[in-house]
């Protein structure tokens, strides 16, 4: 049933990239700082950010400078050292405590919903008892959806009236998930804008919940973050853990997205792992995030 997560071993396939082949032409011809502004621009349209793109050219510099041969294929095998150097290989999580909560958030359009049930078919790809909380109680058509991956996936669903209160949601699910010896709860949220202060503070108030009610709990708070919208993606990441601390990423649309250096950026400005990437509508294109992979698909290797 589950041989769609096959390939997960060779993500990052759709991932739209000629950053290394731009990075050897430039530097095919010698280095002058024409060259290194135009690298700068490079990394810039590739979303590292302003900061880190200039520090990137810096250490470049520094380099083509003390290694006064190097050639363009040396030159681009130091750019994807130094950008290894910024990500981490995210921790396994060994889901110690039973039920393991995961609670996941994010803007509209960002491919939350979607995101949390790949989550789900993926726990249950390996052999994991999950059950999903239909938070999002703004949407009928978001329930609606989560009853029909849930009932496909084969996993548990937890769910109540439009509009009902989303902590309430997240009360029932964790009282069921304790009762029926469920492994994995995933709780859906409403999208909402970061600029939205109510409803952040909605999301504080959900995690309280999860907190009185499982020690520790929740266990993990994903922000789900598309990758299309570049900067926007890290202004996003910023506000939400804010108001509720970010225990790690997923990073979605990278099929249709050049830019996937706001990965790098984000871990460097707030040390919050990407831990999964979303290439693809199908459950097969949700994939845990590997440093290696990622850079060398950046780099279009």
């Amino acid at each position: 049933m589950f041989g769609f997560f096959k390939k997960l071993a060779s993500p990052f396939t759709k991932m739209k990239s000629f950053l290394g082949s731009e990075i050897k032409a430039l530097f095919s011809k010698g280095a002058d700082e024409d060259t290194f502004d135009e690298l700068e621009k490079l990394f810039y349209e590739t979303d590292l950010g302003a900061k880190t793109a200039a520090e990137l050219v810096d250490k470049v510099r520094h380099f083509s400078r003390k290694e006064k041969n190097a050639t363009s294929e040396e030159i681009l095998a130091f750019v994807k050292k130094e950008l290894l150097s910024q990500l981490r290989e995210p921790t396994k999580k060994t889901h110690e405590a039973k039920p393991h909560v995961i609670l996941v958030v994010g803007v509209n359009g960002s491919g939350k919903t979607t995101s949390l049930a790949k989550l789900a078919a993926y726990y249950r790809s390996e052999g994991k008892k999950v059950l999903i909380a239909a938070g999002d109680t703004f949407r009928a058509a978001a329930i609606e959806q989560l009853e029909t991956w849930a009932d496909r996936i084969g996993v548990q669903i937890v769910k109540a009236q439009p509009k009902s209160d989303p902590s309430a949601v997240a009360f029932d699910a964790l009282e069921a998930a304790k009762n029926r010896g469920i492994d994995i709860v995933l709780i859906d949220t409403a999208g909402r804008l970061q600029t939205k202060t109510d409803l952040m503070q909605e999301l504080a108030k959900i995690q309280r919940v999860c907190q009185k009610q499982i020690s520790g709990a929740p266990h993990e708070t994903l922000l789900v973050l598309d990758a299309t919208i570049g900067q926007n993606a890290l202004d996003q990441a910023h506000t939400f853990h804010r108001f509720t601390p970010i225990t790690g990423i997923i990073l979605t649309k990278l099929d249709g997205s050049a830019k996937g250096g706001i990965a790098i950026a984000i871990q460097k400005e707030l040390s919050i792992p990407i831990l999964w990437v979303g290439e693809g509508e199908g459950f097969e294109d949700l994939s845990p995030f590997h440093p290696e992979t990622f850079v060398s698909a950046l780099l279009g290797d």
